[in-house]
């Protein structure tokens, strides 16, 4: 016997972060807002990842857009923190550059202007590094970059948050531990029963080959695999202070990727640092609000993964790591991987309309805790992707 649940205005299909977002800019619209869940909590990449919301990492100096996403998500997640009392550190970042190539290339990154230095983005010198950070090993640091629109949470805590925030303050309804069957509009089938809406965002992370998977070939997607670990919680008020990174991470992310001078760092890092290049490593340290340090992390990218950890992956990111970073205690206490859809040819994202009624939005790749809440907004009004603005309600649901 089929169950109908209470109609609703959308469906969101996925409780991870891009749909926790969609569902945001939704309820916002003065829509009735249904997620439903396949597992009983949010279980995927959006809990395994640094929690870090990391705006100076997208964008470049043609496009800043990811960027000003970034900072739009940032804010969110600051009134989150502000209106439930969750945890979060507006710590920002600190690049620590340890060879004149690396401080070369962030020379020229805020050379360029545009809005992250704007915003605050700037300069620091060695003595500057020591006093932003109490772990960062001074030996040979040459410099470094100090940006303040990072912001940090704990994603284990923060995810959950926001899903409550959603339930109490804009009046989002929940159906977990549901799997969606078929679409088919007006109705969502699912495992608990049928829905009844006008329209459907779908936001299912890794899980992109159950709805819709002609949108899903090897030449649109791969699966990215990261390995991470975290320490034990740190002795009393210890604090890591801003987010950590180095040169690696200058290889890793977009806003980078275009400078004259990374070419240096990049034929460097292939001869002194082949196993981590070879594995996507790139080493980020965060803190979360037991005062563990998260660590990690490596990307690797097939269709299929096998299952199974390497630990020689874990060691490689903890020697690098080790390199410019001292910890009170570095005992490490959890090992974990994460997977999240990466878009070949390095899209920043995926949305389409499959059918009328019906959107996809995904393939954040690793930046889902930074971008999402920015790109459901622009994604719902029109400013990204094939369609129209999503309609917003036109009767009051109260």
């Amino acid at each position: 016997m089929t169950t109908t649940l209470d109609d609703t205005d959308v469906v969101v299909v996925g409780a991870g972060i891009v749909g926790l977002a969609h569902a945001l800019a939704c309820a916002r619209r003065g829509l009735r807002v249904t997620v439903v869940e396949r597992d009983d909590r949010a279980v995927g990449a959006s809990i395994r990842n640094f929690g870090s919301i990391w705006p100076i990492g997208q964008g470049h100096g043609d496009d800043w857009s990811d960027y000003e996403r970034g900072c739009h998500g940032a804010d969110v997640w600051r009134t989150v923190a502000a209106e439930t009392g969750m945890w979060i550190a507006d710590t920002g970042s600190l690049t620590v550059a340890r060879h004149a190539d690396e401080l070369a290339v962030l020379e020229e990154f805020l050379a360029q202007g545009g809005p992250a230095v704007e915003r605050g983005a700037r300069l620091v010198t060695a003595a500057e590094v020591a006093d932003l950070s109490p772990a960062v090993v001074p030996d040979e640091v040459v410099g470094g970059m100090f940006s303040p629109t990072e912001v940090n949470v704990d994603p284990t805590v923060g995810i959950p948050t926001v899903a409550r925030w959603l339930a109490e303050r804009h009046g989002v309804r929940f159906v977990w531990g549901a799997l969606v069957r078929e679409i088919d509009l007006p109705r969502v089938r699912t495992s608990a029963g049928d829905l009844r809406c006008e329209q459907v965002v779908v936001c299912s992370g890794a899980d992109f080959q159950t709805l819709y998977p002609e949108l899903w070939g090897p030449d649109v997607a791969r699966k990215c695999k990261l390995q991470m670990m975290r320490t034990v919680p740190q002795p009393g008020c210890w604090d890591l202070g801003p987010t950590l990174c180095a040169g690696l991470t200058l290889l890793h992310y977009d806003s980078f990727s275009r400078l004259s001078s990374l070419g240096a760092l990049r034929e460097r890092m292939a001869d002194e640092l082949p196993f981590q290049r070879e594995h996507g490593i790139h080493v980020l340290a965060t803190q979360t609000a037991s005062g563990a340090v998260t660590i990690g992390d490596s990307h690797d990218y097939a269709q299929t993964h096998d299952p199974f950890e390497k630990q020689a992956v874990f060691d490689a990111i903890l020697d690098y790591f080790d390199g410019f970073v001292r910890l009170p205690d570095r005992r490490i206490e959890e090992y974990w991987h994460g997977v999240y859809p990466s878009l070949v040819g390095g899209a920043p994202h995926l949305v389409a309309e499959p059918e009328p009624g019906v959107r996809v939005a995904n393939g954040l790749g690793g930046a889902g805790m930074t971008l999402s809440f920015g790109l459901a907004e622009d994604h719902l009004a029109g400013r990204v992707g094939p369609r129209p603005a999503l309609a917003a309600a036109t009767t009051d649901h109260a």
